[in-house]
């Protein structure tokens, strides 16, 4: 999913965000539409970025299709598990990254379908 408008990314994020990228053997559209979301991306220090999900963020979405409410938490690959912790390089991480409290986003689900959900609450986790 392409935001609107550049996202805003923590100046902690980019950096890291940006060597998963480059280590990538290869490119697919998931890491690609990432790598051109974090070159035109707003950059700020995490002081100052506010209602925005960033890397460690857990997020409270809403389906709007039936109304069901679920948490994620936005890692890095590595720490992606079943538990809800979801992997910024999967069509839901990188559609959430920069993502603004009360956002409305969808992302490619299985099946060929996409999955539209709303931003109900976000907070950041320990990493």
């Amino acid at each position: 999913m392409r935001h609107a408008s550049p996202i805003t990314v923590s100046a902690v994020d980019l950096p890291r965000l940006e060597r998963l990228l480059d280590a990538l053997p290869e490119f697919g559209p998931v890491a690609e539409a990432l790598d051109e979301e974090l070159a035109q991306a707003r950059v700020v220090a995490p002081e100052e970025i506010g209602a925005v999900v960033t890397m460690n963020s857990r997020v409270r979405c809403r389906e709007t299709d039936t109304g069901k409410e679920y948490q994620v938490v936005l890692v890095y690959p590595e720490d992606a598990d079943a538990e809800g912790r979801i992997s910024v390089l999967a069509p839901a991480g990188s559609a959430l990254l920069g993502a603004t409290l009360g956002e409305r986003l969808s992302w490619p689900v299985p099946g060929g379908k996409e999955q539209q959900v709303e931003l109900l609450a976000l907070e950041p986790v320990e990493a």
